[in-house]
């Protein structure tokens, strides 16, 4: 069944697009939130908002949030590497080289294919779908650790703890050339790229701020072959897309691997890497119902530690 929410415009809130607000907001995303709009179901005082409207402050929203389509996705019995499981949520160690949601060219073999076939009906719908589960994603050929949520609490619970920079996101990465800091903080804002739309950049205009945590673990000096590599451990403070790879791009760093943001040219030594070296290595939250703090690491995987090993014989 569809469903009314009201949202009250704060005067702080004054400027902003309806659109960007109502997405944060509602945990659903800006494309779906510009669905609503261009189709009426978002008004102030009976009146259709534009989906570029501007708020003044003060105004009470009404949305009529329509139910949830079926997702069209099929369960299949793929492996899962499950750490963490129970009535509310999962952790799940994803390999690199699987997508994590059902999109053009990707209609199998997903991860959210394989959390059907295991989970069953028991997964969220807070993103418009029934059953998706996917609170946060990382990229296809990252591999590493993901949160899935059984329950609509769950998700909304764990939603917020990333809007609220409680949530931990830890990485380890390598990437090209030395680092001249141990330790830093990148903070660049991010936004789409103005003339390649599949990519993000550093950007001032059109961009939400970003911030990156890194500490060097360690150095692999380069030679004739090599320009040389850097192992280092990233903390997310926000969660921006492609946020570690756009940022290590804008050091003059890019992650190993990385033919989107480094060089289409990879260094000989990447070869058979198959996409950027990064593995989503850490996440640590409070729990949306038990309310106890979880904290969970996974190994680094085969290809991540046999690229070490040919970097220290390099």
């Amino acid at each position: 069944m569809e469903r009314i929410e009201r949202i009250c415009v704060m005067p702080e809130q004054a400027g902003q697009r309806v659109d960007a607000l109502l997405s944060e907001q509602m945990q659903h995303s800006r494309s779906a939130v510009q669905q609503w709009l261009t189709s009426g179901r978002v008004t102030v005082n009976g009146r259709p908002l534009a989906k570029n409207y501007k708020l003044r402050g003060g105004e009470e929203i009404e949305v009529s949030v329509p139910s949830p389509v079926v997702c069209e996705a099929k369960a299949e019995d793929l492996p899962l590497d499950v750490l963490y499981e129970d009535a509310h949520l999962l952790v799940v160690n994803k390999p690199k080289g699987m997508v994590v949601h059902p999109a053009a060219g990707h209609y199998t073999g997903t991860l959210v294919n394989a959390l059907l076939f295991h989970c069953g009906d028991t997964l969220s719908g807070i993103n418009g779908v029934l059953r998706p589960g996917i609170v946060h994603r990382i990229d296809k050929d990252t591999s590493g650790l993901l949160m899935v949520a059984k329950t609509d609490i769950a998700h909304q619970s764990l939603a917020e703890q990333i809007k609220a920079h409680t949530f931990t996101r830890i990485y380890e990465a390598v990437v090209v050339g030395r680092l001249p800091e141990e330790s830093g903080t990148i903070e660049a804002p991010i936004g789409r790229h103005p003339n390649q739309r599949k990519k993000m950049t550093v950007i001032a205009t059109n961009s939400k701020s970003a911030v990156t945590h890194y500490r060097v673990l360690e150095y692999y000096p380069g030679n004739t072959h090599s320009p040389g590599f850097t192992h280092v451990r990233l903390q997310l403070e926000t969660g921006r897309t492609h946020q570690i790879r756009v940022h290590m791009a804008y050091l003059g760093h890019p992650v190993a691997g990385d033919i989107v943001y480094g060089a289409a040219n990879q260094p000989k030594i990447c070869e058979g890497l198959g996409g950027q070296c990064l593995h989503a290595k850490c996440v640590g939250f409070m729990h949306p119902v038990t309310e106890e703090n979880l904290y969970f690491e996974s190994d680094l995987p085969s290809y991540f530690t046999d690229f070490l090993q040919r970097l220290t014989k390099a």
